[in-house]
């Protein structure tokens, strides 16, 4: 394994000679700035000499000039001023050349490097080399962990079992298989899987082999899969037969070369059909345990492609560099306190944002993966208590979920579990409920173009010891930017100016650092929108508290202005959640003749539990101002994403919210 390293650290050695090149470029462009330097001081000793040799001359012909004034009127008044003008202009010449030669040099100088023709002593034999710098790359975390950690248990699913050394060897095999394929740097493999131990392996794999990974959404509909696999140009797909009939229907529908289908089959799964060429299984065994993984050639070079789920139009592909990777994923062991060893239970899915970068944290931290199909609350309690389950990450809905499950356990009899929960501000009856079952959550905030999330709600001392609503309604703050992202703010996007920290004044919350996307595949008027002022736009809308603490308070689409007052939908949906009755709830902007908008509710009611909507509203009343609260209730399922974010544009579409705005 020890060998593995070696190979695969002289592989990532292989940009040494054009590294050289550019130091011998340094070390010229050094020599040129100091003959530069000497033809400064040849000009000024030559002018110096000059003047001396002319001097005795001018003043000859100036006194010649005196004597012979009376020959001609004014003649000897005019040499005598010509001859000064000559001398101010050699002495004017003398005075600026050093500036103009010295501004010439920092034209051309190196930045950093002292004037003086000397330069920094701290570039001088101290140059970038194999040897004190490689590119960042999440694929070193698998490397380390298998050579140190290689008997520790990788991964766990549906009885079966994988050691770290197992997982490596597997990951260079399909890696191996791909290089076969002539796969490799800058082509695009495509992934339609649910969490099982393959979709962590492909994190790996694929990237190993020079290439991207698109993983794509598992409830997506087949036009569009189909864009995605168009615009990604992927040339190899793998599908999990649960999905099978829908990615026929997206290879129909694609314009461009089809890819090459492989088969992941699931024991655990029974039902679809095989459609593609070759079983994942089938492919490892003809790949060879000892290959040696491409390394990026720049740490900037892309890693993951990943769609964001447009509201309007096709969806944009967000590009993401190994370098983001590797910093997200340690940030993701600091801002959640993995430690060493984790034991991490696979309830967000692993085609959101790569799952958070929590396959690479993992393996950074030498944890275990228990993969998990679907999200089953039966399932999820009996993996935490069979496999010592440490942490988990989720929307607002997963932990709703469990919290409203008829197994769920008491907090006496639940085993104690870090929860990273994302998204809006959660509402505070899921924090509470959350200790309630032993999860204690904290709260992070992201997007796709962060890598997942970015931020992060970092508890201060003292906290535990709150009430239970203090507590959730500080922890219920998106927070501050992660350990190894720049910075997390809010920002008026109008001055490109921080807001006051006064918890009102509402601005954009934006993004700065490492941990951003490279931009939009092939849409480079999207991508300088988002990066426009230097800053990443989120498109969220927030304030500042009294600590610096961000607040979300709604998506720019989502503020409801009825009769000139500002409405956040977030505040009213957080009441909604305290009513006994309600699961779900979801506030949006509705027509209104008289107030331009007023709030609309949806709600989803708890199994077995009913109320009316006067009930609801008059609920709501006891708590809000009257503008604030809901005009209107509508009963029924909640349409979600496969993450579980509440589709709101599906909402405004039904009470056609854009009348409003448009009148």
């Amino acid at each position: 394994m020890k060998a593995g390293i070696i190979d695969w650290a002289s592989r990532r050695n292989s940009g040494g000679i054009a590294r050289r090149r550019r130091d011998r470029y340094a070390a010229e462009r050094d020599r040129r700035a100091v003959g530069v330097l000497e033809v400064h001081y040849a000009m000024i000793i030559i002018l110096a000499m000059g003047i001396g040799l002319f001097a005795p001359a001018v003043w000859s012909r100036l006194l010649c000039g005196l004597r012979h004034r009376a020959r001609g009127p004014g003649r000897g008044i005019r040499a005598i001023w010509g001859y000064l003008l000559a001398l101010m202009a050699g002495l004017i010449i003398v005075a600026i050349f050093p500036w103009i030669s010295i501004g010439f040099l920092r034209v051309i100088q190196k930045e950093g490097e002292p004037m003086g023709g000397e330069p920094n002593q701290y570039n001088i034999g101290l140059d970038k080399t194999p040897a004190n710098f490689v590119a960042l790359t999440p694929l070193s975390f698998l490397a380390r962990t298998a050579a140190v950690y290689g008997d520790h248990t990788s991964t766990v699913y549906d009885g079966r079992v994988f050691t770290w050394s197992e997982t490596y060897a597997r990951c260079r095999r399909f890696a191996s298989w791909l290089a076969g394929q002539n796969i490799g740097y800058g082509d695009t493999v495509a992934a339609m899987l649910p969490n099982i131990p393959a979709m962590n392996e492909l994190h790996f794999a694929v990237p190993m082999s020079g290439a991207v990974l698109n993983a794509l959404n598992i409830r997506l509909d087949a036009a569009s899969i189909a864009f995605q696999l168009d615009h990604g140009g992927a040339r190899i797909l793998l599908v999990d037969p649960e999905f099978s009939t829908v990615i026929v229907e997206a290879l129909g529908l694609m314009k461009g070369r089809k890819p090459f289908v492989i088969d992941v089959d699931d024991k655990a799964f029974a039902g679809g059909k095989r459609i593609g060429e070759i079983e994942y299984e089938e492919a490892l065994a003809k790949g060879d345990e000892n290959f040696i993984a491409r390394p990026p050639q720049d740490e900037w070079d892309a890693i993951a492609l990943s769609y964001t789920s447009g509201t309007t139009g096709n969806p944009k592909g967000v590009v993401t560099h190994h370098r983001g990777a590797y910093l997200n994923a340690v940030s993701n062991i600091l801002a959640a306190n993995l430690g060493q060893h984790p034991v991490y239970l696979w309830t967000l899915p692993m085609f959101h944002c790569n799952g958070w970068c929590f396959p690479w944290t993992v393996a950074a931290a030498a944890g275990i993966n228990v993969c998990l199909r679907k999200v089953d609350p039966s399932m999820i309690f009996e993996l935490i208590a069979k496999h010592g389950v440490t942490h988990m990450c989720g929307a607002p809905i997963v932990y709703n979920t469990l919290i409203n499950a008829p197994d769920a356990p008491k907090k006496s009899a639940a085993r104690s579990v870090v929860g990273l929960i994302a998204g809006a501000a959660p509402p505070v009856a899921v924090l509470e409920g959350a200790e309630s079952i032993g999860i204690k959550l904290t709260h992070v905030y992201g997007l796709t173009e962060v890598y997942g999330p970015a931020s992060v709600c970092a508890e201060q001392p003292g906290w535990d010891d709150l009430p239970a609503d203090q507590r959730a309604q500080l922890k219920r703050r998106q927070g501050v930017s992660y350990p190894l992202e720049e910075a997390v703010t809010v920002i008026d996007p109008e001055t490109m100016r921080e807001v006051p920290r006064d918890g009102e004044t509402i601005g954009e919350v934006m993004f700065r650092g490492n941990i951003v996307m490279k931009g939009y595949l092939r849409n480079e008027k999207a991508t300088n929108e988002a990066f426009a002022g230097g800053w990443f736009h989120t498109g969220d809308l927030g304030v500042l508290d009294e600590h610096g603490y961000v607040i979300i308070k709604d998506r720019s689409k989502d503020i409801i202005i009825s009769g000139g007052e500002n409405i956040s939908s977030v505040e009213v949906e957080d009441v909604l959640y305290k009513h006994p009755a309600i699961l779900f709830a979801a506030v949006v902007a509705k027509p209104d003749g008289k107030w331009g908008e007023v709030p609309c509710a949806f709600v989803e009611l708890k199994p077995n539990a009913t109320a009316t909507e006067a009930e609801i509203i008059a609920f709501c009343r006891e708590q809000l101002p009257g503008f604030k609260t809901p005009k209107a209730v509508v009963f029924g399922p909640i349409p979600k994403t496969s993450t579980g974010k509440i589709q709101k544009f599906m909402l405004r579409n039904q009470v056609q919210s854009a009348k409003a705005i448009s009148a």
